[in-house]
């Protein structure tokens, strides 16, 4: 029987909320249970345990992300959808810093095949098409995006670019526009 109104769904957005508050890895079930006002086991009959609970908040993240990384690309292409693609990444992670960590979540690779992360890689290559790139180059660029983008991400996240100038957003948008210009082959300026 369900108390307090819990249900895994509940319990993983309420962890998702709490992550973005203290944090992805302060998350347990004890402390899910301390923000209900119930005892740790009321929440086991809906989550297993804390890598479960971390599971859950990392599948609610991918979907929000890849959600919102197919609104942003609908009806874009080349720089602009690089671009559109890029900043709904930023974007999630300001919003929310720690679901933006449980997307990176190390999952098992059975639950990470049914997962969002198969439509990110998706949306990835969707962009890739309006370059000119076989493989392996393609694979290549999949990998670049996520690395530029998670690195520069968590780098503002930090602090890393607040105390110096030019502002991180013109910053930003010198990386994306040098981003196109790699995966266009030509020389950046």
């Amino acid at each position: 029987m369900a108390r307090a109104g819990l249900t895994t769904e509940r319990l993983v957005k309420a962890g998702a909320e709490l992550a973005d508050e203290v944090g992805f890895d302060q998350v347990t079930v004890s402390a899910l249970a301390r923000r209900f006002g119930v005892k740790v086991a009321s929440l086991y009959s809906h989550v297993k345990s804390s890598h479960d609970l971390k599971t859950g908040i990392a599948l609610l993240a991918l979907g929000e992300l890849a959600d919102r990384a197919a609104e942003a690309l609908a009806g874009r292409a080349g720089k602009d959808a690089l671009a559109a693609f890029a900043n709904a990444y930023r974007d999630y992670a300001r919003e929310h810093p720690g679901r933006y960590d449980a997307a990176r979540f190390r999952l098992d690779p059975e639950t990470a095949a049914a997962s969002a992360g198969v439509r990110h890689a998706q949306m990835t290559r969707a962009i890739l098409r309006g370059y000119d790139l076989t493989e392996p180059e393609q694979t290549h660029a999949v990998r670049l995006l996520g690395s530029v983008c998670h690195g520069y991400v968590s780098l503002e996240a930090a602090g890393g670019f607040s105390h110096s100038a030019p502002d991180s957003q013109e910053s930003w948008a010198w990386v994306v526009d040098s981003l196109d210009a790699l995966l266009r082959g030509r020389p950046l300026s």
